[in-house]
């Protein structure tokens, strides 16, 4: 029976027009996509009583219930406790019962059955999927888009429509990549058979939804409230995305570019400057005093984009460390007084040995004015120029990291938010743009893609200016003060072997 795909609230009903229509759809295979807390898990403990109910000359069937915990599972039995009641079904109390969890070695547990007069019954199983193999029956998965293993539970339940029975999947979102969402995809596209219901929450309120929750609450409803009920649920999560995904359907994306080209684009500032330095193949092989008047000659050409820094305004600085294959990428951050950050140019490097990148960092940082912090990539021999700046600088304002998904998850979207907020300038340049595009979300985190890919130059970049960005703005978030910097001699360094001038602030 196919129902009106709107139906007005009528408050002498218990059913609101989505779940009806849920109900109504007999497909052998239906996937609901909805807003958080609409009732429909409520409606299909209602379906899965009627045909529980019915005789077996009725096709009346058994109901298995999997959802991603014990709540949910006593919540979903008390609701088919509710309807038989309602349904005036004969139907036993619901019993607890030992079942043996054949996927954790035979482990014993808690369960609630409600057993019918037809012989069949209602049970809720854990979401291990060998508990479904041996059953009969209609099955629900609840929250599948969480389901770890929802491949799996799926690949068993699907083996019990060979004789007719049924499976319905019910959840919120929880991203793109996400099984859940793929199959929505495929059956949108004609790949699936399965049947999509999708019930945002915009839809559940022109039904009812927030009506007959103040029918409930013995409140006066007026479309005012409700405007405001759903501002108030929209607002209170962490962000836009969140919200997408909670209450209008949209799962966030899970792959493909997580900043936006067109945030990019703005940020990218005609005029900021890309400076790069590229050893020689030979360059490990040169004599120390080579090495030295070549990094010298690098250093000079800093000096004029460093004597233009404004002198009264902070600066933080953050990098990306490669030794061979990458580049490695200083970017320096000019803060100013509105809080807006600049970069005033960004250095590439590559193919220079550990300690060429250690002079040049610190011929750069120690004229960095008013430097409140460093961030850089420790992350295997990254290690060395982290731990250098750290010995030089001080721990407390440098910030040695490991990057990590941990890392990613927190730092990533502070980065995204200085673009959203149109608060940073960067470079304008298509490898800045290519790297840029190289941060994706994969399984919720977004992070640097595994790919590597080739600069306009020829160069292999692997989002190396992205990374030092974000190492940037991580490093503009640090609460040392900031500081004048002027090294101490350096001990092991005998003044009489060469005519350098000793290593002090502006001596380069």
């Amino acid at each position: 029976m196919e129902l009106p795909t709107h139906i007005e609230f009528n408050p002498n009903e218990l059913l609101l027009g989505y779940q009806k229509r849920w109900m109504a759809d007999d497909s052998p295979l239906k996937i609901a996509e909805k807003s958080r807390r609409t009732g429909l898990t409520w409606a299909e403990a209602a379906d899965a009583v009627l045909e529980a109910s019915k005789s077996k000359a009725a096709f009346g069937t058994n109901h298995f219930y999997v959802g991603s915990n014990k709540e949910m599972a006593r919540e979903f039995i008390d609701a088919a406790a509710m309807w038989a009641k309602a349904f005036d079904k004969a139907a036993g109390d619901i019993q607890e019962e030992i079942f043996i969890d054949e996927g954790q070695d035979g482990k014993e547990i808690l369960t609630f059955a409600i057993y019918f007069a037809s012989g069949f019954k209602i049970q809720a199983l854990s979401s291990n999927p060998s508990n479904l193999r041996g059953m009969q029956g209609n099955v629900t998965i609840d929250e599948a888009g969480f389901h770890d293993r929802l491949a799996e539970v799926l690949k068993a339940a699907l083996a019990l429509t060979m004789w007719g029975a049924k499976v319905r999947l019910i959840s919120t979102h929880n991203g793109t990549d996400n099984l859940f969402n793929q199959l929505i995809q495929d059956s949108r596209a004609g790949r699936k058979r399965y049947s999509v219901h999708r019930i945002t929450l915009d839809n559940a309120c022109a039904e009812g939804l927030y009506k007959r929750i103040c029918q409930r609450r013995n409140e006066e409803w007026s479309q005012a409230k409700e405007d405001e009920w759903k501002a108030n649920l929209l607002n209170d999560t962490a962000t836009e995305e969140d919200a997408l995904e909670e209450y209008a359907c949209v799962p966030k994306q899970g792959g493909g570019v997580y900043i936006k080209r067109v945030l990019v684009d703005h940020a990218m500032t005609k005029g900021i400057p890309i400076l790069r330095f590229t050893a020689d193949k030979d360059f490990l092989s040169w004599s120390k005093r080579h090495k030295e008047i070549q990094i010298k000659e690098w250093t000079e050409q800093l000096d004029p984009h460093l004597n233009n820094l404004n002198k009264d305004l902070n600066h933080a600085f953050g990098e990306d460390f490669a030794r061979k294959g990458d580049l490695s990428v200083f970017a320096p951050l000019t803060i100013n007084k509105d809080l807006t950050k600049r970069t005033p140019f960004l250095l590439e490097m590559s193919h220079l040995t550990y300690d060429a990148q250690r002079e040049v960092l610190f011929h750069l940082c120690d004229r960095l004015p008013r430097l409140q912090g460093l961030a850089f990539d420790a992350t295997g021999n990254g290690g060395y120029l982290a731990e250098a700046a750290a010995e030089r600088y001080g721990v407390d304002m440098v910030d040695q990291v490991m990057l990590n998904d941990r890392w990613y998850m927190e730092w990533m979207p502070k980065l995204k938010a200085e673009f959203e907020d149109f608060n940073l300038q960067i470079p304008r340049h298509q490898d800045i743009l290519d790297d840029m595009a190289q941060i994706k979300v994969t399984n919720g985190i977004p992070k640097i893609d595994k790919g590597s890919s080739k600069g306009t130059d020829g160069r292999q970049r692997h989002g190396d200016a992205a990374v030092a960005f974000a190492m940037a703005v991580r490093a503009s978030w640090m609460e040392g003060a900031p500081i004048e910097y002027t090294p101490l001699p350096d001990k092991n360094r005998d003044e009489e072997e060469d005519d350098f001038p000793s290593n002090k602030k502006g001596a380069w």
